[in-house]
């Protein structure tokens, strides 16, 4: 632990951070499984769009790399096009 009473504080605070990303990560993947797990297109479509959303957010909050977000669009959108 720090000496420093605002370096202590800064540790209080990164965990924090810590813990919301980690939830948050949680549920970004949740909505991923969500959309693999659709069965019709009509249902794929509606969790893509939740998936999508979780997606940009988390990027937009520096949680993953864009490049990851990218990539899972384009692999969840190929999975709901392949539904009937």
């Amino acid at each position: 632990m720090a000496n420093i009473k605002s370096d202590k504080k800064s540790i209080l605070t990164s965990r924090k951070h810590n813990l919301q990303n980690k939830s948050f990560k949680s549920s970004l993947r949740t909505a991923i499984k969500a959309v693999e797990a659709c069965k019709t297109k009509e249902d794929g479509m509606k969790a893509l769009s939740a998936a999508y959303a979780k997606l940009d957010k988390a990027c937009a909050k520096n949680i993953v790399k864009k490049n990851y977000v990218a990539n899972q669009k384009a692999r969840l959108a190929k999975f709901v096009n392949t539904l009937e």
